[in-house]
């Protein structure tokens, strides 16, 4: 293990709703629990048998740990292991705070030319890369994102990097879909009242065709559906928004027209892609970071997220960083 002072905390929604409602699905929140996992800080003191890292370094950190060297972890899918470990998903302390300690085989040591902000991005480019993985998102594809929220943007941004010819991204919200734009977005649609239906016709009408690819990124119900009848016959709709436990959608259309379904649970073997993305500047996340505060402002940072505005909000934990 190493010991880490705590630089950049991101605030992911997951927080937010743990804070307010206590839960997210089976996970309950029954004792007080330590927010945060999108994070970056630097070593203060490493284990005995730790050889890759040493005090001073900078680093990223991945949330998720694995408790046992299960059949998941074996096949290299260890994000899928019952047991792991996750900071800031109950019982589990996250690391929203000044000193953390964590599985050193977990840190990953940060280039000269990667920020301590981009650092703690990773996690959230993590779901991107690992959604359009499982998007099979490829050279010339046209690529369909629904929700322009922190993880429909590293979508879309992701996306492009792998060769997406078009990308559309839709949203309730002018200025999120703005931000898309800024982050390489062809297309956006801002959505209204329009039926699934009418909404997979708008795309289908900007792109000139439908997508291969559709990645839906709000969990909601109708989004689902208009994701199916969007997503081209024989494409792939990839669900990384979480809704509702029971979602009515139109699975006969999706089945007759082999359309794919397929879930993302997090992330796995996505930081040292991102690291050298990120080092060889290949991708820019810092639009992300619209907002930073204090570890002291913490409750005024989740209050601004809670409302919604900005795209993500950055603590900063370090008191003696003057760095913006």
């Amino acid at each position: 293990e190493v010991l880490l002072r705590m630089h950049s905390v991101g605030i992911c929604g997951s927080d937010v709703h743990y804070w307010q409602h206590g839960r997210i699905g089976d996970f309950v929140v029954k004792d007080p629990m330590v927010l945060g996992h999108e994070a970056s800080g630097t070593v203060v003191k490493v284990g005995s048998g730790v050889t890759h890292l040493k005090p001073g370094d900078r680093v990223a950190i991945e949330p998720g740990v694995p408790r046992e060297m299960d059949e998941f972890c074996k096949t290299g899918r260890y994000n899928l292991s019952p047991t792991i470990f996750f900071c800031a998903t109950p019982p589990d302390d996250g690391n929203l705070c000044r000193y953390y300690k964590h599985s050193a085989s977990y840190c990953y040591k940060l280039p000269d030319n990667v920020t301590f902000e981009e650092g703690a991005l990773i996690e959230p480019l993590s779901v991107g890369i690992h959604a359009c993985k499982r998007a099979g998102v490829t050279l010339g594809s046209k690529v369909f994102v629904s929700g322009s929220g922190p993880i429909g943007l590293v979508n879309v941004i992701v996306a492009k990097m792998m060769g997406a010819a078009l990308v559309v991204v839709t949203d309730l919200s002018a200025s999120r879909l703005q931000k898309a734009k800024e982050v390489g977005a062809d297309f956006t649609i801002q959505v209204k009242n329009e039926t699934p239906q009418e909404v997979a016709s708008k795309v289908e009408s900007v792109l000139g065709c439908m997508p291969e690819i559709t990645v839906e990124c709000t969990g909601v119900q109708a989004c689902i559906q208009a994701g199916i009848y969007a997503t081209r016959s024989g494409g792939t709709l990839v669900l990384v928004g979480l809704g509702p436990e029971m979602v009515t959608v139109p699975i006969v259309n999706a089945a007759v027209r082999e359309v794919d379904i397929r879930g993302i649970f997090r992330y796995c073997n996505t930081w040292p892609v991102a690291i050298a993305l990120l080092a060889s500047k290949r991708i820019n996340v810092k639009p992300l970071v619209t907002h930073r505060f204090p570890l002291e402002k913490a409750l005024e940072a989740f209050e601004t997220t809670k409302r919604g505005e900005g795209v993500k909000v950055m603590l900063k934990c370090d008191p003696t960083d003057q760095n913006p």
